[in-house]
């Protein structure tokens, strides 16, 4: 690693130890040559995902997009900011994970109401009406419906 304050490419690792939530490594350093001390993070590099739109475009999956949306839809309702941020953390974790770089647009809208429904239902029905595109007040109706027949 080069110094930022000298230049030099030797160091020394002084202190190693887990951070942003175990996503990355701190390494605390200090240069041979100045002795200055600096801190670096070690990531995982991921690569880019790639979100398959309904009419084929493709677009770079974005977070801060999926919390808008989801911040609408859990307006004026008791979910916090980080019950949303956990919520997102799953759905990003779950695509990372299944290890495709393209996702379609379907496959996260249905994890997002799957994970909605258990958080608030009348998020879960906001979400809804507007990822299904309900037309008139039957098809919200029957969706209302179906989500009351699955209750206990």
């Amino acid at each position: 690693m080069r110094c930022p304050f000298c230049g030099h490419d030797e160091d020394k690792v002084i202190d190693s130890r887990p951070s942003e939530e175990g996503s990355a490594i701190r390494r605390r350093r200090e240069c041979i040559a100045c002795g200055s001390r600096f801190t670096t993070y070690e990531k995982v590099e991921n690569l880019p995902l790639l979100v398959v739109k309904k009419d084929g475009s493709r677009e770079p999956f974005l977070r801060d997009k999926l919390i808008g949306g989801l911040i609408k839809s859990c307006e004026k309702r008791p979910v916090s900011t980080a019950q949303i941020e956990a919520l997102v953390d799953s759905i990003e974790m779950a695509v990372q994970n299944s290890l495709k770089r393209e996702v379609t647009s379907r496959e996260i809208g249905e994890m997002v109401m799957e994970r909605l429904k258990g958080l608030d239902e009348v998020a879960y029905v906001r979400f809804a009406s507007v990822y299904r595109q309900f037309k008139d007040v039957n098809s919200f109706l029957s969706e209302l419906n179906q989500m009351l027949s699955r209750q206990p």
